[in-house]
């Protein structure tokens, strides 16, 4: 009897035993996906250390605040890079992205405009820009060159330039902090959980992008347009400023409105000076006139 009771108890005890061991797993399995989920945000990001690299190439996407380019300009002035090429899609007929950028650049120092690039293009992606930029980076020997995108999107970027590069050169990506991604708190705002879900999307895009594809070489560039620097595009296509010519201008149209005036006030001079000899004339005739009526008179006379 005793023993029937025993496992009664026993019985009794086991589905509490089985129902606890499944909460603790539960809560196990949430905890160790809440901390896989929220770590995540910072695998996206890849941030390399460097001292010195001889390109920066700023990629198309900033924001309105461009970001992108304020780092990029810190970087030069810090000496941390010597050159930096400025890409930038076509937004108008005639009319790049990276002509705004450049020019916002140039407002953020005084830089050498030998040593700044722009490449206008029409790609619409990562992997686009990667095969337009490639081959004009290896025809010129680049051997270091850092990557300014999102800082969300680096470690995507970074992988599609290093795997269409191939060992040279060799690409390093930064971490842009800026409010619109906070890997440390990416999972309680909303612009930050829309860049983490499409950059894990593209991420997964971009392995499928990638597989087969063969090293890109100097000579494997379609690109349509010259990728020159500000300087070279000054000397060949000199910049207006409308502002400066603006005082030049109204000082033409008050030197014209003067000589106009001036050859006015001379023809109305001339004018009033054959007037006045007119009038001299008639005056002389007037009295010459008078002057020979008596004596025409007085012939008259004498011969009757």
């Amino acid at each position: 009897m005793s023993k029937i009771l025993m496992k009664d108890r026993n019985t009794r005890k086991n589905p509490k035993k089985i129902c606890g061991s499944i909460a603790i797993a539960i809560i196990l399995v949430v905890a160790c996906a809440y901390i896989t989920i929220a770590k995540s945000g910072h695998w996206l990001v890849d941030e390399s250390e460097f001292s010195h690299a001889k390109w920066a190439v700023v990629l198309d996407g900033q924001t309105a605040d461009l970001e992108r380019n304020a780092y990029a300009a810190d970087l030069l002035k810090e000496g941390m890079v010597d050159s930096v090429v400025i890409l930038g899609r076509r937004v108008y007929l005639d009319k790049s992205n990276a002509d705004y950028y450049a020019e916002d650049f140039m407002s953020r120092g005084s830089f050498d405009s030998s040593a700044i690039f722009l490449c206008r293009h029409d790609d619409p992606s990562s992997i686009a820009e990667a095969r337009t930029i490639i081959p004009w980076l290896k025809s010129r020997k680049a051997d270091t060159v850092i990557l300014l995108t999102a800082a969300s999107a680096s470690r995507r970027v970074g992988r599609i330039f290093r795997t269409l590069a191939g060992e040279s050169p060799v690409f390093l990506t930064a971490n842009i902090k800026y409010f619109n991604y906070n890997p440390d708190s990416w999972l309680f705002h909303r612009e930050s959980r829309k860049l983490w879900l499409h950059e894990w999307l593209a991420y997964a895009n971009s392995k499928l992008d990638l597989m087969g594809v063969e090293e890109i070489s100097a000579a494997d560039s379609a690109y349509y347009k010259p990728i020159r620097s500000l300087k070279e595009e000054q000397d060949n296509e000199p910049i207006i400023d409308l502002q400066k010519l603006l005082p030049k201008a109204a000082a033409d149209t008050a030197k014209i409105d003067t000589a106009k005036t001036s050859s006015a006030k001379k023809d109305s001079t001339k004018t009033d000076a054959a007037k006045a000899d007119s009038t001299k004339a008639e005056a002389v005739k007037s009295d010459s006139l008078k002057k020979d009526s008596p004596k025409a008179d007085s012939t008259a006379q004498a011969k009757k």
